[in-house]
């Protein structure tokens, strides 16, 4: 609200900083995704289906590995139970999603529509600290799945033996430099890595089905030992079923699938407001990149199992991590092979910028607005680096594993998916929408028990969950803490009462009234200028408005206020705001009433009774509490200028 002059920032604080103040305008999207659709206007569905096709179909350079060590001979039935889960369950659930946030806020933000207060802000958090392990984690396993494609390539295996880590964490920085750079709009270079990637895998399975086909005794073994490890059918649908939440990593990119929704175009004049073209093509965007992937789950799945023997799965063996892509050089050579390692490498890669870029729409979307990041956390090259030191950490910890770090990749997607399919549920039966409620929550209790299963199964998936939850409250409310007597009114509005008491106290001293409304009847406003013109000596002929602030949600950070202006019993003046914290509106009032008048507005107070400790945590928590000092230490942040600052009376 103050206007003071400060002194320039160095040129490496402003580069880091550049874009800070368009951080999070509209819709909380931040302003490079604005500008960015300014510039292309949208961009057919098919063509952003292939922006968040770089995390979904990324995930076949590994998901066929980690379905046949999870489930053995049993990966392509436990695969189709997975596809069916995908068409009948995620998919209905996100493409409802796409309908309740057209703006690409994700469950998140239907969720915390549903819920107020701290026990809202807390439940995002948590939403947030595993959004935060599925995106960080989507980075560091693309990462060592690429340098695993790279360092087990038979012509630069010898070269590069034993250097995955190195080569994971120079992938992760090599990321990171590219938005430090700035990261501009890539569709198109999406396009054509899901293009020729896609390509490639319809050869490698073509090729892969003809020698299963060619050579008959393959699925005649394959089904032999089916029948002889687990006797019938209803066995292996059964544990089919029990270890189809290790197969949970093949269910993931449909929460990137509605963040990229700002960039499908909409039909001819739609607003923002009304959004019915972009709706209905991210539908079609989520429904066919959910069918090419579900085809290519199946088919891989069954080639891979029949083709590949059991040992080469495991750690160490040549097919660890990189299935398609042993197929590829054993049965098309080298040159082929070594073409589908780069254009694997490059996906892979690129699925990490995906992931990167969800976390810098999610994070400023939310953590600024609750006050629960610094001001820096808006702008992008910070958090970028911020990221990418969390991402050395995790490759570092998880030793750039691919099997190792499926645990947590899966437990955030679950995580998200379940939360996905509960606000869906919520909305339906908000809606009046009876089947759809039942459906959806028939949806959301095998999301809830494929969590659960998963999380007991692979507990080091909750746990670094865990570790990021705890990281991001922690820091959250230290950030609350520091940021406690910033000012955080974001613009002050008065109506044309208000207005009027402005311009007639502008004419002589301006002098307000701190006032708890109570009954609001005529002898609290008389006994409390009584007690005032007391307190601090003053003539009867003094006059004062009356100020009241309301206290509506707390936890709120940053908000507008309206001022609005009333007379009471024919003769006091009152002015009536509401807002998050007392001390805050008063201290934003005071400053506007300053620079609309171009005079020191005077506020006075009577002590708060009680523990100073306990009446600041009251403010801290509910926004109220010792309202006479730390209006005057908002005052005293926002305006350095003493002679300019409004002037705090406390009698």
């Amino acid at each position: 609200m103050a206007t003071t002059e400060k002194a320039p920032p160095s040129r490496m604080r402003a580069w880091m900083l550049e874009g800070l103040s368009d951080m999070g305008k509209g819709h909380g999207q931040p302003a490079r995704q604005k500008e960015s659709k300014l510039e292309h206007e949208g961009q057919p569905w098919w063509r952003v289906m292939c922006l968040t096709g770089v995390d979904y179909f990324s995930t076949l350079g590994y998901q066929p590995g980690i379905a046949a060590l999870a489930a053995g001979l049993l990966s392509p039935i436990a695969t189709i139970v997975l596809v069916i889960v995908t068409l009948a369950g995620a998919l209905p659930v996100y493409r409802r999603v796409a309908e309740e946030s057209p703006h690409g806020q994700g469950s998140i933000a239907m969720l915390e529509r549903l819920l107020t207060f701290w026990k809202g802000k807390l439940f995002v958090l948590t939403l947030l600290g595993f959004a935060a392990t599925d995106f960080l984690i989507t980075i560091t396993l693309s990462a060592a799945d690429a340098s695993t494609h790279l360092v087990e390539n038979p012509h630069l295996e010898s070269a590069l033996h034993d250097q995955q880590m190195l080569i994971t964490l120079i992938l992760v920085a090599l990321l990171g430099a590219v938005f430090l750079k700035g990261f501009l709009e890539a569709i198109g270079v999406a396009v054509a890595l899901v293009g020729v990637y896609l390509a490639l895998n319809v050869v490698v399975v073509i090729v892969g089905l003809w020698h299963v086909i060619t050579a008959g005794h393959v699925v005649t073994d394959w089904s032999s030992a089916l029948t002889a490890e687990h006797g019938n059918v209803f066995v292996m649908i059964g544990v089919a079923l029990i270890v189809f939440p290790k197969l949970a990593l093949g269910l993931s990119g449909f929460e990137t699938g509605v963040a990229v929704m700002p960039h499908v175009k909409g039909d001819p004049g739609e607003t923002d407001d009304n959004p019915v073209g972009r709706i209905r093509d991210t539908k079609k965007l989520l429904t066919t990149a959910a069918v090419i992937m579900s085809c290519f789950l199946i088919a891989t799945s069954f080639i891979t199992t029949l083709l590949i023997p059991e040992k080469e799965f495991e750690s160490g063996g040549d097919a660890n991590g990189r299935a398609l892509a042993f197929l590829a050089h054993q049965y098309l050579g080298g040159a082929f092979g070594t073409i589908y390692d780069v254009s694997t490498i490059a996906i892979l890669w690129f699925a990490g910028a995906s992931a990167m870029a969800g976390l810098l729409n999610l994070m400023p979307r939310y953590l600024p607005r609750y006050g629960m990041a610094p001001h820096w956390a808006r702008a992008v090259r910070p958090m970028v680096i911020v990221f990418t030191l969390i991402a050395f950490l995790v490759t570092w910890i998880f030793d750039a594993d691919v099997d190792a770090q499926g645990g947590a990749y899966a437990t955030g997607v679950l995580v998200l998916i379940s939360s996905a399919a509960i606000a869906v549920t919520i909305a339906a039966r908000k809606a009046g929408q009876r089947n759809w409620t039942i459906a959806f929550a028939v949806i959301s209790a095998v999301f809830l028990y494929t969590t659960v299963v998963n999380v007991i199964e692979r507990p080091d998936g909750v746990k670094i969950g865990a570790c990021f939850i705890a990281g991001i409250i922690l820091v959250s409310l230290l950030s609350r803490l520091a940021r406690a007597f910033e000012l955080r009114v974001t613009s002050v509005t008065l109506d044309p009462m208000a207005e009027r008491f402005i311009r007639d106290m502008a004419s002589r001293k301006i002098r307000f009234i701190a006032n708890e409304p109570d009954q609001r009847d005529k002898a609290e406003y008389r006994d409390k200028i009584d007690q005032i013109r007391a307190d601090n000596d003053m003539p009867d002929q003094e006059d004062f408005v009356f100020v009241e602030v309301t206290v509506l949600d707390p936890s709120e950070f940053e908000a507008g206020l309206t001022v609005r202006g009333e007379v009471l019993h024919n003769r006091y003046r009152v002015l009536t705001l509401e807002s998050s914290s007392i001390p805050n509106a008063l201290a934003a009032l005071l400053l506007h009433v300053r620079d609309a008048t171009g005079c020191t507005p005077h506020i006075y107070f009577e002590w708060t009774e009680g523990n100073p400790f306990a009446n600041f945590l009251r403010f801290f928590l509910f926004g109220q509490g010792e309202v006479a000092p730390v209006t005057r230490e908002v005052l005293r942040e926002a305006e350095p200028d003493r002679a300019r600052r409004p002037r705090v009376h406390t009698g």
